[in-house]
């Protein structure tokens, strides 16, 4: 009901814009994330926009260099990344629900990840 796309290889320095369609019909009325899990690591809080749009949060470890956008008659949400480092590989995940949270547990649906990975 997520799907995820627009991962891939980058170098370092590089940008890339990765894109979550959705077929939930509430779409227009959940917030939406982004979410990644690096290797090794636990998932990890990217970004989230409310249902609106108007009211976006970013996490700390990319915050400054990424932007989390919607289209509610698209159904989709974007999230262009910028300046990216070998510490921002990760499988990148798309979410929504009813509220946003940086915790994982408050997200009820989850897209397949997309993967991005960084060279240096």
């Amino acid at each position: 009901q997520l799907q995820a796309s627009g991962g891939g290889l980058v170098q370092a320095g590089g940008s890339l814009r990765l894109s979550c369609g959705s077929s939930i019909p509430t779409f227009s009325r959940n917030a939406l994330g982004w979410f990644r899990r690096p290797p090794g690591k636990e998932r990890e809080f990217v970004a989230s926009i409310s249902a609106s749009g108007g009211s976006t949060a970013y996490g700390p470890f990319m915050k400054g260099r990424v932007t989390i956008s919607r289209d509610n008659v698209k159904n989709t949400v974007d999230l262009e990344m910028n300046t990216l480092m070998p510490g921002d590989t990760a499988i990148y995940y798309c979410a929504q629900s009813t509220y946003s949270s940086s915790n994982t547990n408050q997200w009820a649906y989850w897209g397949q990840g997309t993967q991005v990975t960084v060279s240096s």
